[in-house]
C-alpha cells in the first residue's frame, strides 16, 4: 500500500517501535491522542532527542549517528543528498533566544530582518537545517562533502532531500538574499 505523508500522518500508516512496526499513536481523526499534550499550541512543550552528532575535523565532514539509531540509515545509501536538521546548540542562551530581529548573515549592510525571514543561528527555537552531499555511509557515520555546523553539533533527524520536494519555479528572494551565502547581492 502507497501512503502520502498527510495519509500516513492522520494515522493511516504504521510506525517502527522497537524494531517493529506498531500503529501509529495519532489519533485516526487526524488529531493528538489526548495524552500527547496542551490543546493550546502556544504552550505546547516538545522533547528533542538528538540521534547523532556533527564531526568536523582537517576539513572532513560527517554525521555520526547514535548506535541505537543506527539501523535507521538502512537505505540512505541510495541518496545522493541528504536534509540534517541539527541544534544550534553553541547559541543557546535566554538573550540569543529573544533576537526576533538581525541582519542577515551579520552584514549591517543588509536590512534588518525578522529571523524567520534569514537563516540566522539566533531564533525562538534553534533548529537548523542543511542540505549536504553524501560521500559515504561507513556504519554509522555519513560522511559529507561539507557541512555548516560546528564539531560537536547535536543532529535531531536526518531526510533524504527529494528533488520533487524543491519548487523549481516561482522562486522569490529578496534582493540581499540573491547572491547566496557569503556573496554579494
Amino acid at each position: 500500500m502507497t501512503l502520502s505523508r498527510r495519509g500516513f500522518l492522520r494515522g493511516a500508516g504504521l510506525a517502527a517501535a522497537g524494531g517493529a512496526l506498531a500503529p501509529s499513536p495519532l489519533a485516526a481523526d487526524g488529531g493528538r491522542p489526548e495524552e500527547a499534550g496542551p490543546a493550546d499550541a502556544a504552550e505546547a512543550v516538545f522533547k528533542l532527542t538528538p540521534v547523532g552528532k556533527v564531526e568536523v575535523k582537517d576539513g572532513a565532514a560527517a554525521v555520526r549517528i547514535f548506535e541505537k539509531y543506527a539501523p535507521a540509515l538502512k537505505g540512505l545509501e541510495e541518496w545522493s543528498h541528504v536534509n540534517v536538521l541539527y541544534w544550534f546548540d553553541k547559541n543557546d542562551t535566554p538573550q540569543r533566544r529573544a533576537t526576533l530581529q538581525v541582519h542577515p548573515r551579520g552584514d549591517r549592510t543588509k536590512p534588518i530582518t525578522g529571523v524567520f525571514a534569514c537563516r540566522s543561528p539566533m531564533r525562538p527555537n534553534l533548529l537548523a537545517l542543511t542540505v549536504c552531499k553524501i560521500v559515504a555511509i561507513e556504519g554509522a557515520v555519513v560522511r559529507l562533502d561539507k557541512i555548516d555546523a560546528l564539531d560537536g553539533t547535536p543532529v535531531l533527524d536526518l531526510k533524504p532531500f527529494i528533488p520533487p520536494d524543491a519548487p523549481s519555479q516561482g522562486i522569490r528572494v529578496p534582493d540581499w538574499a540573491r547572491g547566496g551565502p557569503g556573496k554579494q547581492a
